[in-house]
């Protein structure tokens, strides 16, 4: 197990809404439905990175998204990260909140037992904002053909969107 340094713990950016707060800072959960980001799932041309709004540490890529229909926005592989380049991905760390979670590029992935089930939930490493969750094995390699089989199920409040031109 590696602890991750830092300069300073749990930074939160000074301009987040009360909202963006408590999905990021509280594992709140944004209404289905109503992230803008959800029309870059469908409609052509948005390529752009996705970062973390507390933080804006690369998170995601636009290639990444697709439409799962959850109401939530969707991506189905983590951006390559260069935070902690010498902590592989898939290593057990210690995140800044002092859990235990496995590293996953530029995100941490902690077992989550709320709500009566266990999940996986997926923070920005860099300051430990919560961002959403991760579901494995419901079978979108087949059907979006890119031999991959993970759902991030992110809160949209928690991203920024770069666009690329």
């Amino acid at each position: 197990m590696t602890n991750i340094p830092s300069i300073q713990q749990q930074v939160t950016n000074s301009n987040l809404t009360d909202d963006e707060l408590y999905v990021m800072k509280h594992k709140g959960t944004e209404r289905p439905f109503t992230s803008p980001f959800l029309e870059h799932e469908t409609k052509p041309g948005f390529v752009g990175k996705y970062t973390c709004k507390n933080c804006d540490t690369l998170l995601y890529e636009s290639s990444t998204m697709f439409d799962s229909g959850c109401g939530w926005p969707s991506f189905h592989t983590s951006a390559k990260g260069n935070l902690y380049p010498d902590i592989p991905n898939g290593h057990e760390i210690k995140g800044k909140s002092g859990k235990i979670g496995l590293k996953d590029n530029n995100i941490i992935q902690y077992v989550d037992n709320s709500l009566g089930m266990q999940r996986i939930e997926v923070c920005c490493l860099n300051c430990d904002s919560h961002l959403g969750h991760i579901f494995k094995g419901e079978g979108w390699e087949k059907i979006l053909g890119k031999g991959k089989n993970d759902r991030y199920c992110i809160n949209g409040i928690s991203l920024n969107f770069k666009e690329e031109n």
